[in-house]
């Protein structure tokens, strides 16, 4: 399966197991009566009551009108602090990942075109085999960094959260600025998922134009998954996503600004000591695919022409590599 696709289904398996719990919360809450016995007694008992107390606290310490709302806005910036290492860590793998596909990407075009020759089932599992091989043999990760960590850690929060607010008279009466906490807020949907949106296209800025088209629709789900979640929840759990939103803007602005300059001007002098490894070859290619000249005159690939076209990807990626270091030297 391709790789895309699974993170896809990775992240739409959690959006789905987080939608069941809230929603089977939610049936429970007609009478603010906390759940007891079952899964959702058991949640409740080590997240809703902790995360309860917590709130409370806070917005004890705090005073004030809005006293609940800034506690629990309080809570969600400290828990989006604690995650920021783990994420700015795996943005550094997702950049570098990204820096070092542009110098294999002479190979993996011309993996791709030979998919969308491949006739039958034998010719493209050997040209899905050479892209893994072109990943393998340069060091290079199929998963490209990323992974489902931060969103695994977060879903206690917000499970935590919602249960906080869902079955404490207090703070579910609580309003933020005249909005009921216990209650959806489309305004505040729309805000955080706005800071979203803004976080996705930041992180576009610093993706190579031959990525960008693949990054796309795994980028607009984060704020789609933020706006169907605050929906179907309270307020609260809403500005938990607002305050989350903010965080990962200024995250980005580190990772744009500061991150991503220094991971190119190293991931450039590691090509230069170790440029990457040629794996696949056109000629290569048209063997598979049964369509080259030679395989249709019954003549033999050369040595000579096989390290001709070696050569001619080896020029391609000194042109890159050439061109990336030009770009450097603009920069400073």
């Amino acid at each position: 399966m391709n790789k895309k696709y699974v993170k896809y289904l990775s992240v739409l398996s959690l959006v789905l197991v987080l939608t069941l719990v809230l929603t089977g919360c939610a049936q429970g809450t007609t009478n603010l009566h906390a759940p007891t016995s079952g899964p959702y007694g058991f949640i409740y008992k080590w997240l809703g009551i902790p995360f309860q107390n917590l709130i409370l606290k806070t917005a004890q310490a705090v005073g004030g009108k809005n006293s609940y709302a800034w506690g629990i806005v309080i809570i969600s910036f400290v828990v989006r602090l604690i995650l920021v290492p783990l994420s700015l860590n795996q943005q550094y793998k997702s950049t570098t990942q990204q820096e070092k596909m542009r110098a294999i990407q002479p190979q993996l075009k011309l993996i791709q075109d030979a998919q969308k020759k491949a006739k039958n089932p034998e010719a493209q599992q050997k040209i899905s085999a050479l892209m893994m091989d072109v990943y393998k043999k340069n060091n290079m990760s199929l998963t490209g960094g990323m992974g489902c960590l931060p969103l695994l850690l977060q879903m206690p929060i917000l499970i935590g959260i919602y249960q906080a607010v869902q079955y404490s008279k207090q703070i579910g009466a609580a309003t933020f600025l005249s909005i009921p906490l216990g209650k959806p807020s489309m305004l505040i949907a729309i805000i955080a998922t706005l800071f979203y949106l803004l976080q996705g296209w930041m992180s576009l800025q610093i993706v190579p134009q031959e990525q960008r088209k693949q990054m796309q629709t795994m980028i607009i789900m984060s704020p789609m998954m933020t706006f169907f979640i605050s929906l179907i929840s309270t307020a609260a759990l809403a500005l938990y996503f607002l305050v989350g939103g903010i965080v990962i803007v200024i995250q980005q602005l580190i990772t744009n600004y500061v991150v991503t300059p220094k991971i190119r001007k190293r991931t450039d002098a590691e090509l230069a000591k170790n440029p990457v490894k040629v794996v696949v070859t056109q000629e290569m290619l048209d063997g598979i695919l049964g369509n080259s000249t030679t395989a249709s005159t019954g003549d033999t690939v050369t040595p000579e022409a096989e390290k001709e076209d070696v050569k001619e990807i080896h020029k391609n990626i000194r042109e890159l590599n050439q061109g990336k270091q030009n770009r450097n030297n603009q920069d400073k």
